[in-house]
C-alpha cells in the first residue's frame, strides 16, 4: 500500500525532507511531492545497490566552528559541494561571519579570520543554534539567530539553556520567540551544564578550547550520536 502525507503547518527542517526523499528514491521508491505541502509514494519494493553513506555534517559543525573561533584550519573529508545534507548550510554562515570556506566535491576547508555578527535564519538547519551562539561570541557584534522557536521542544529546551549557560560563563545573551541574540564576550571559569543534550555540550566544549577553566558536565550525553567527540577533539587539538 502506498502513502500520502500532507503538511498544515509551517514546516521546518525542510532538508531532512530532501535527504529522506533522495534516499528513497536511490533506492528505487519513486517519491511523488508538491513542494514541501505534500509527499507521497505508492507501493513498492526498494532495491538493493551499494550507497556511500556521507559523514554527519551536524557532527562536523562543531570542528568548522572550532577553526573559525580559533582562526585555526580544519578539514574534512567525505562533506563537500556534493553533499545533500542541509546542516552544511552552518558553512554560508560561517563565511559571512568572516571565515574562509574552500570545498571540492567531497571535502571541506575551513580558515578561521575576524569575525562579525550576523543576523541569520536557522529555521533549517537548527542542530547548528547552539554552536553558532558559542561561536558568535567571539565575534565583533551582536549575532540574532532566528527561526528556532521549535528548538525549545528538543532534548533540551536549547534557547532557554544556551542563553543560561551562556550568562554563567560571563557571555550576554537575550531571547526572542523565535530564537536569541548573542553578544561579544569571553568565557570565565566555569562548569557548562548540559541538561543532557549532547548538542549543548559539544558546543560548549569549543569554548574550553579558547578559555581557561570551562568544564563540560556530563560529558557522556555526547553518546547520543558521537560517542568518540571527545577523543576526536582531543586528535584535533594535538593535531
Amino acid at each position: 500500500h502506498g502513502v500520502q502525507l500532507e503538511v498544515t503547518d509551517a514546516l521546518v527542517s525542510r532538508p531532512y525532507v530532501d535527504m529522506t526523499v533522495a534516499v528513497m528514491e536511490a533506492f528505487g521508491v519513486a517519491v511523488e511531492r508538491d513542494a514541501y505541502r505534500r509527499v507521497g509514494c505508492a507501493g513498492g519494493t526498494y532495491t538493493a545497490r551499494n550507497y556511500a553513506i556521507e559523514p554527519d555534517a551536524s557532527a562536523a559543525s562543531y570542528f568548522f566552528g572550532l577553526a573559525a573561533m580559533t582562526r585555526g584550519r580544519i578539514r574534512v573529508e567525505g562533506l563537500g559541494r556534493a553533499s545533500i545534507q542541509g546542516d552544511m548550510a552552518f558553512l554560508g554562515v560561517l563565511e559571512s561571519m568572516g571565515a574562509a570556506v574552500r570545498q571540492g566535491d567531497d571535502w571541506t576547508e575551513v580558515v578561521g579570520r575576524e569575525l562579525h555578527g550576523v543576523d541569520v535564519d536557522l529555521a533549517d538547519f537548527s542542530d547548528t543554534a547552539p554552536t553558532l551562539a558559542v561561536v558568535a561570541a567571539a565575534a565583533d557584534s551582536p549575532t540574532r539567530i532566528r527561526g528556532i522557536g521549535f528548538v525549545r521542544g528538543k532534548e533540551s529546551d536549547r534557547i532557554g539553556a544556551v542563553i543560561t549557560e551562556l550568562g554563567r560563563l560571563g557571555i550576554r545573551a537575550t531571547e526572542h520567540d523565535d530564537g536569541l541574540t548573542v553578544y561579544p564576550g569571553s568565557a570565565g571559569p566555569e562548569v557548562v551544564q548540559t541538561y543532557a543534550d549532547h548538542r549543548m555540550a559539544m558546543a560548549f566544549s569549543l569554548l574550553g578550547q579558547v578559555s581557561d577553566g570551562v568544564a563540560i558536565a556530563d560529558p557522556g550525553c555526547v553518546a547520543k550520536t558521537f560517542p568518540e567527540y571527545w577523543d576526536t577533539l582531543e586528535a584535533v587539538r594535538a593535531g
